[in-house]
Parts: C-alpha cells; sequence; structure tokens
C-alpha cells in the first residue's frame, strides 16, 4: 500500500491506497475540492460539515442519473439488462426440462 496526502478545503487527509489507484484518487479528490470549493464560494452554505453533505448529495445525484455513452440513463439500462436476462431464462427454461 502507498500512502497519499490529498488536501481539500484546506484540510489534509492521509489515506492509504494500492499504487494502481493513486491517480483515481487524486482524481476523485479533485472533482470532490472542486464540488466543495463551488458550494463554498457561493456563500449560502456555512461549515465544512455542512459543504461535505451538500457536496456527496450533488455527486451521489450525478451518480444516480448518470447516462452511458447513448444517453441511456444507467438506472434504464439496468432495468432493461434484467428485462432481457429474464425473458432468455424464460425461453431456455423448457429446453431445461428437454435434457
Amino acid at each position: 500500500m502507498e500512502h497519499v496526502t490529498l488536501s481539500i478545503l484546506g484540510r489534509e487527509y492521509r489515506l492509504a491506497c494500492a499504487p494502481e489507484e493513486k491517480a483515481a484518487l487524486l482524481h476523485c479528490a479533485q472533482y470532490v475540492e472542486g464540488k466543495m470549493r463551488a458550494i463554498k464560494d457561493a456563500g449560502k452554505v456555512m461549515g465544512a460539515d455542512r459543504i461535505a453533505v451538500m457536496a456527496a448529495l450533488q455527486i451521489a445525484h450525478e451518480l444516480f442519473t448518470c447516462k452511458d455513452g447513448t444517453g441511456i440513463e444507467v438506472g434504464e439500462l439496468r432495468r432493461r439488462l434484467r428485462d432481457l436476462l429474464q425473458t432468455c431464462d424464460d425461453a431456455l427454461l423448457p429446453q431445461e426440462k428437454l435434457f
């Protein structure tokens, strides 16, 4: 494991991560820093804990509404895949009885 020191809103955090994950961790930290800095600069939310919660909510919202490369929401894509797998299972079930 490798130790990485991150700075978010002026506070330092020391984390351990695998060497191959370091670049992704640094990228994520920069993203979180950017979200938190934007909330702080807007001046409507005070306190690091409240800023962190607001940033976490924004990032969670982005995650749950993200889209794949074709513009389909990931949740919708998962639903479609589940439906397709169920259709395949339903179609193959009678075949299993033949063997």
